[in-house]
This record gives C-alpha cells, structure tokens and sequence, in this order.
C-alpha cells in the first residue's frame, strides 16, 4: 500500500480551524502542511450557496426557482444539461438542518481523507463519488420510471463516497472503525425517518467513492507499484469513464428523451 494511505494520526472529528477557513496565510500555510483547505472551500461554498438560496427565498422567490429549476438534479435532463451533476451537489434545502447535518459530515471525514490523498486527489474522490450519486438516481430511475422526473440536491452522494473510502482505507491499516460505521448507520437510516431523501444518490456516491478506492489500495497488480498520484491518475479517468457510459445507457431508456433537447 502507497504510504499515502498509511501515515497514521489522524481521527475523526480534526477538522479545519476556522481561522484557516478564512485567513489567507494560513490558508497557504495549511496547504503546504496537508491541512483541510480543500474540505474547508467546499464547506464555504455550500454555505454561501445555502445563504444565496435563503435570500432569494425571502426577497424573489421567482428567482429562487428560475435558480433552482437550472441547478438540481433530475434524471430526465441529467444529459441534457450535463452541469446540473456538479452544480446539484453544492445545493441544499432552504432549512438549517440539511446544510447543518451534510456539513458537519464533511467537517468530521474530510479532513482525516484530504490529509491521506492529498488536495486535488481528494476533490477528484469527492467528485467522482457526487457524479455517483447522479448516477445512482438515473439507474434508479430505469427500474422506477417516476424516478425521471424526481429532483435531488445535496452534498450526501458525495458523502456517501468519502463514507466508503474511509471504512476500506481504515478496515485496510487496521484502524477502529466503530465510530465510524455508526455515523454511516445514522446516515443509511435517515431516508427511513426523514421524508424525500435521496438514497438512491447515497447508494451510487458510496459505490463509485468505494470503487476508486478499492482500486487505489489494491487494484490492478501491475499498477501497484506506480506512483499514487499516476494510480489516482488512471482508474479516476476510469471511473469517470464508466460513469458517462452509465449514464448514457441508462438515458437511452428516458421516456422523455425527446422533449429534453
């Protein structure tokens, strides 16, 4: 195993400061040292974004939706308007609780990822794993045809996926992982007591984000030995690749195809 994924001392719950959130020295500082600036970025956005909604919500609510109607995701324009798979994932409901919950998440694992991955490594994880999630509602939507025209948002598909790669990363150096399957456990039973939850998103993040780091830590034996930056390199551009062949075979089944052109 590459040392990028065993140099040990790291444990949920070390997340970034908010000084080094908001202070550009330290910020630099953070960078160099394997800090959480790129866990911390993403946190600032979809607050910022949760903030943006909330005020159009009060002062032009038509705005809000003309915003929100180009922004979610939903399965029947996913190939249509291809942004909608990124732009879904910094989106949250206009209420405390859905920000509040997924970024405390991302406060608790992300850290302990980025610090393992390093920076661009673990954005291109979190990525990969919330195009997952988009992903997971088309295939969904194949066997369940209302699931077409179902709009999802939210950073958890991407969650899911960091969920999977810390229990292989930790289940591989022999961490304890108590604590950890017990958040996922919250996590899996949300959508059972929590009305509109997409767990269909949860399900495609946590295969695709387990996927790319199975392949990382095992994967392939004639890479094993690569760098872990050209390893990330290669089975990243294959994931991404078999997302899109997915996604393009699932939209051959949309029934409204046609009307989303």
């Amino acid at each position: 195993m590459n040392n990028a994924f065993n140099r040990g001392g790291f444990g949920l719950g070390s997340g970034p400061s908010l000084s080094t959130l908001f202070s550009r020295r330290r910020i630099a500082a953070s960078w160099r040292n394997g800090g959480a600036v790129i866990t911390g970025g993403i946190i600032v956005a979809c607050v910022l974004i949760w903030l943006v909604e909330i005020a159009l919500r009060v002062f032009a609510p038509n705005a809000l939706n003309a915003m929100l109607s180009n922004t979610v995701f939903i399965p029947v324009y996913a190939v249509s308007r291809p942004w909608i798979f990124l732009s879904a994932m910094f989106l949250h409901a206009t209420n405390l609780l859905h920000v509040l919950f997924n970024m405390l998440t991302l406060w608790s694992i992300g850290p302990v990822l980025e610090k393992m991955m390093g920076h661009w490594r673990f954005l291109t994880l979190y990525v990969l794993a919330g195009l997952g999630g988009g992903v997971g509602m088309m295939v969904w939507s194949v066997f369940s045809p209302s699931g077409w025209v179902t709009a999802s948002y939210g950073a958890s598909g991407a969650l899911f996926g960091l969920f999977a790669a810390v229990l292989i990363v930790f289940r591989r150096i022999g961490a304890d992982i108590r604590s950890m399957s017990i958040w996922i456990g919250i996590n899996v039973l949300m959508p059972l007591v929590v009305p509109g939850i997409a767990w269909q998103a949860h399900a495609g993040g946590f295969v695709i984000g387990g996927l790319l780091t199975w392949l990382l830590v095992s994967g392939v034996p004639a890479l094993r030995k690569t760098s872990f930056a050209r390893r990330m390199w290669i089975y990243a551009s294959a994931v991404f690749v078999l997302l899109l062949a997915v996604a393009l075979l699932c939209n051959t089944q949309n029934p409204l195809s046609s009307l989303t052109y």
